[in-house]
């Protein structure tokens, strides 16, 4: 493979933690961090680091650079990691400076707050010269261990294939496995979505409801999230792989996970914006269930888990009773859509 020009911005955790898998093939690699202003060119294994990924050394292919726009000039592949609520402004720094034929890789997870799109519709929107090249890549990918490369899948997705393997390609090593998925929405909800559901496992496993709460609550969450994917044209079959359930799992389930730890504060007694305030982390889930609650009730989709931590974290509800009301609700069947699709029930 020829030698290519990757760009990554800005340089967070995962963001930095992705310079690995960019730089196996002996890409070109530009790093940009706001802090590195004015730096260009700086040497790497001194200024590229994160106190996220204590101990990572980085190739001399890995480059950090001060200028943004000096970062993503004449870079075949845009590597966009920016926490959802500067992904605008990102977007609007870089769209005077990209390649016409470059291919932009979204990598945040989220929603929109005021327009409910999805990350990669909101870099279409402030992109549109590059509508049709811009993917969108979402798994079970903590940041620490792909920057410890340790084995790691996750996928790939964008309408155009012939996109998303060029990103394949392009990233793809022994120890970071990329699949192609052509369902942008259903892997872009699933990751957006999972957050939300990660902070209800916290919270239960904060007030101590045991481990068959948390079960029934990853299963139904699943549920809720591929419930709202097919509304927006997702295939069902997407949630049952990485983007989906392998990225549910492992932020309900693991330590490493803000959101589940924000849970369990928030369960514990805390409010999100102590916790916040303590932690200084970035809990993408927080805004992304007031989001995610908003554009269930917009399209009419029953959402009753992310209901119940919306009114924990936005109406001051305690976390036992939102609990309490989602195991009070209404008798129903687990497979709702499954009924009334393929045997004709009529439901209440």
């Amino acid at each position: 493979m020829s030698v290519h020009k990757i760009a990554i911005v800005p340089a967070g955790a995962w963001g930095t933690a992705l310079a690995l898998p960019a730089s196996a093939g002996g890409h070109d690699v530009a790093l940009w961090r706001r802090e590195w202003g004015g730096a260009g060119g700086m040497p790497v294994q001194s200024a590229v680091s994160h106190p996220s990924l204590p101990g990572l050394t980085l190739p001399p292919n890995v480059r950090g650079v001060g200028e943004i726009g000096e970062a993503v000039a004449g870079a075949d592949l845009v590597i966009l990691a920016p926490a959802s609520v500067i992904l605008r402004e990102t977007c609007r720094a870089i769209r005077g400076h990209l390649r016409p034929d470059a291919v932009i890789l979204s990598v945040t997870k989220g929603i929109d707050p005021e327009s409910y799109l999805r990350m990669s519709e909101v870099v279409a929107a402030e992109i549109p010269t590059h509508r049709g090249r811009i993917a969108a890549l979402s798994g079970p990918n903590f940041a620490h261990e792909v920057a410890a490369q340790m084995p790691t899948g996750t996928v790939v997705a964008c309408p155009d294939l012939a996109v998303a393997e060029y990103v394949q390609d392009l990233l793809m090593t022994p120890r970071f496995r990329i699949y192609t998925n052509p369902d942008i929405a259903g892997v872009e909800l699933a990751g957006a979505l999972k957050n939300v559901m990660a902070l209800g496992v916290g919270l239960s496993d904060g007030l101590g409801m045991g481990d068959n709460a948390r079960a029934a609550l990853i299963t139904r969450g699943l549920t809720e999230i591929a419930r709202l994917g097919i509304t927006f044209g997702a295939n069902v079959l997407t949630f049952a792989g990485l983007a989906g359930m392998g990225d549910l799992v492992l932020t309900c389930t693991s330590d490493s996970s803000r959101n589940r730890r924000a849970g369990l504060a928030i369960g514990r007694g805390q409010s999100a914006s102590e916790f916040a305030s303590a932690s200084h982390l970035t809990v993408e889930g927080i805004p992304t269930t007031r989001a995610a609650w908003n554009l269930a009730q917009k399209v009419g989709v029953t959402m009753p888990i992310t209901e119940q931590i919306y009114r924990v974290l936005y109406e001051g509800l305690p976390a036992v009773a939102g609990m309490e009301n989602l195991m009070g609700r209404a008798k129903t069947h687990e497979v709702e859509e499954v009924l009334q699709h393929s045997f004709k029930v009529d439901l209440p």
